[in-house]
């Protein structure tokens, strides 16, 4: 599979390797072991790309909408028939289990489905001025050239969000992935040239100087807008610079995710909710549950369910038979994790389960439940990104909502209550942009995603997803005498 994947900078529809020959690693996760390395692209070859999206948007802006879709249907069906190949490819760079790179494929692939059908429904209006003298016309048009940028953890999803949705409303565009998973976005670049998406509309950039090469481009001026998915204090530093050529912005950012469990409810769905939201993608997301807040009268129940289920989880590398939990991505990451249950288990928390890194090769770390978590503790006030599992026990509603607005992160929370009365006027209250409640499930490519707070600016998904790439024109009509 390695040996199909290009590994060279995708500009202007060519694959060519950076203009200095500079190239960087990508590794495997589960060993350390140098996979493969691709192009480290230069500032210079990042402007090329540029340059190459802005040559591309007019023909581009002037296709036509069904044509648009057609491409996005062509891509969805070849990632669909490409699955297996593409799970693989995505296990090994990252990490994860086959199981979870296949439903990775199956979620990135339904982004492109959606748009293509997004791409002929975007709309405009015809309206009567008030006083009856003059007449509004209101449509939509592609934004521009967008810069995307997206983090390592999703590595085709992430993609798929921003890219279904700018080639449904007529944008071009740069896009960085990460450093540590770059593969699963050159192949994603080989399928849609392969669906027919013309050259220049998509370019690909891979570096190990993201910050240098990406820079220059947003403050160009000829993109018009950057779409970033990664942590908070990245994504503060490109609105600065976004702000210089006001750019349209998508932000989202880090998340300190919420999970709620009250006296009354059903535990069997909290607990199946809990590994869903804590254990996808061994915790490294920003929807994971990060704090779980239980109500005192069922948390040693919680917890010790909580605990054998995370206990029998089986660890090891993604391509291995039965493996529920891959490593973490990098040493930086593990060591992050050691920190945080470190820190909490010296002002009190107590180990139900795990807390320890695993010997040999590889970056791993075992499923861990942690009771008695001190409000004050690291792993209740930062995103975790592991498979640890951190309870604090609350005794009202408010208490419960005071702690889970406590933050300033607002992306996820979620909320298990059989009671319909506490289900919505808690779900009013909680600080944040989507609730799930009684699932630990949220993301799905038909609904808006997205954070408030400083977990993100605007949505993707959903039908407000498109939104994100149009600019509306109103033409004001005179009916003369």
């Amino acid at each position: 599979m390695l040996e199909q994947v290009p590994t060279g900078l995708f500009i202007g529809g060519s694959w060519r390797p950076a203009k200095s020959g500079a190239t960087l690693p990508v590794d495997d996760p589960a060993t350390g072991q140098v996979l493969t390395e691709v192009a480290d692209a230069s500032v210079e070859d990042g402007m090329d790309a540029l340059a190459a999206a802005a040559d591309a948007q007019p023909a581009f802006a002037a296709m036509a909408p069904r044509e648009r879709g057609e491409i996005l249907r062509r891509a969805f069906e070849l990632i669909t028939e490409r699955i297996d190949d593409l799970a693989l490819l995505m296990t090994l760079e990252m990490g994860k289990p086959l199981a979870e790179s296949k439903g990775e494929i199956t979620y990135a692939a339904e982004f492109f489905r959606w748009f293509a059908e997004e791409a002929v429904r975007i709309e405009g209006g015809y309206a009567i001025a008030p006083n009856g003298a003059s007449r509004f016309l209101i449509h939509k048009q592609p934004v521009g050239v967008c810069l995307l940028i997206t983090p390592w953890n999703f590595p085709m999803a992430m993609g798929t969000r921003k890219i279904g949705p700018a080639v449904a409303a007529g944008c071009t565009m740069v896009i960085k992935p990460a450093a540590q998973t770059p593969l699963s976005m050159l192949a994603l670049a080989g399928i849609l040239a392969e669906a027919g998406l013309p050259d220049g509309v998509l370019n690909v950039v891979t570096t190990s100087h993201s910050g240098q090469v990406m820079e220059p481009l947003i403050r160009d001026g000829r993109a018009r807008k950057l779409s970033f998915t990664g942590s908070t204090e990245v994504g503060r530093k490109l609105l600065q610079q976004a702000s210089d050529a006001v750019l349209r912005t998508s932000m989202e950012l880090g998340g300190n995710a919420p999970f709620l469990v009250f006296d009354d409810a059903d535990l069997d769905r909290a607990v199946e909710g809990a590994m869903l939201a804590k254990m996808r993608n061994m915790g490294e997301a920003c929807t994971a549950a990060n704090r779980f807040l239980v109500h005192r009268s069922v948390a040693k129940e919680f917890g010790d369910r909580l605990a054998e289920r995370m206990g029998a989880l089986t660890v090891g590398r993604g391509t291995e038979d039965g493996v529920n939990v891959g490593p973490l991505v990098d040493a930086a990451g593990r060591e992050k994790v050691v920190e945080l249950v470190g820190d909490a288990v010296e002002k009190g928390a107590q180990v139900l389960v795990g807390a320890e890194p695993v010997d040999g090769p590889g970056y791993f770390y075992r499923p861990t439940v942690l009771t008695e978590v001190p409000l004050e503790a690291r792993v209740s006030r930062e995103e975790i990104f592991g498979p640890v599992a951190a309870i604090t026990v609350f005794d009202t509603e408010d208490e419960a909502v005071a702690a889970a607005n406590d933050t300033e992160f607002g992306l996820v929370s979620y909320l298990f209550t059989e009671n319909i009365g506490r289900a919505l006027r808690v779900s009013e209250r909680l600080e944040s942009g989507m609730v799930g409640l009684n699932t630990g499930l949220v993301s799905n490519p038909a609904a808006p995603f997205g954070g408030i707070k400083q977990s993100g600016l605007g949505r993707e998904g959903g039908r407000v997803g498109i939104e994100e790439y149009l600019d509306t024109k109103y033409v004001a009509i005179s009916l003369g005498d």
